[in-house]
């Protein structure tokens, strides 16, 4: 069979797209969110400017994807179920800038192995840590995905936070406020599911850390400042 000799430079884009579509739609999607929910960001110069890591975020609305991609700094790989990409205009959209697809049902390992490839491209994997939208409006209990694939990598794992979003209705305007926190390592963490579990708790406490910074700072109109140092950075498993 003859090669197709177009086939390695059309190869050879496909990485490319979506960075130029991120590029061209953060412009578009930022102006858009500040409009509809006044955005202020804690802690940006803490995210990695290159590499791979793993972005691990506390969810409570359907707006918090373009609220943490209008506040990160870098293109962030969103994890999302395969009913997003299926709904009109929204499937497009985030296809366009190289969301990945997890369909329900399909098997941890595959999801696993294809998360793992994000970070082996050394981008940035966004992981939503509770697994879905948290409707009492606080943090919830958090999911071991992002601190195995961090662990098995051996990547940093960035704690990011958000507030206000569990309050905002379309047209009601009510700001949002997003920390990012500072990269943890957990190289000597065991793979196993008791390393995962310390891990995903560890990931976890600075989130809800986080969210109480902003919590404090949106009660007094969101004045600039940086989250605080975190005291114990984990490097050990114990």
């Amino acid at each position: 069979m003859t090669a197709d000799p177009t086939a390695s430079t059309r190869d050879s884009w496909r990485p490319v797209v979506p960075m130029i579509y991120w590029a061209v739609g953060k412009g578009l999607i930022g102006a858009m969110t500040h409009g509809l929910a006044p955005l202020s960001v804690y802690g940006r110069e803490r995210v990695p400017r290159h590499g791979g890591a793993v972005l691990a975020m506390n969810h409570f609305h359907a707006i918090d994807p373009a609220c943490f991609g209008t506040a990160c700094p870098r293109r962030i790989v969103f994890a999302a179920k395969i009913e997003a990409h299926d709904k009109p205009g929204l499937g497009q959209l985030i296809r366009s800038h190289g969301t990945l697809s997890i369909r329900r049902g399909e098997s941890d390992r595959e999801t696993l192995r294809r998360m793992r490839n994000v970070v082996r491209e050394n981008d940035l994997l966004g992981m939503f840590i509770e697994g879905t939208r948290q409707r009492s409006g606080v943090p919830g209990e958090p999911k071991p995905g992002a601190a195995m694939i961090a662990i098995s990598e051996g990547v940093p794992v960035v704690p990011a936070a958000l507030e206000g979003s569990q309050t905002w209705t379309l047209g009601g305007r009510q700001p949002v406020a997003v920390a990012f926190g500072e990269p943890l390592r957990f190289d000597e963490y065991p793979r196993n599911s008791q390393g995962y579990r310390h891990a995903s708790a560890e990931i976890m406490e600075e989130i809800v850390r986080l969210w109480d910074f902003l919590r404090g700072v949106r009660e007094h109109g969101c004045p600039p400042g940086t989250p605080p140092r975190r005291g114990h950075v984990p490097s050990r498993f114990e």
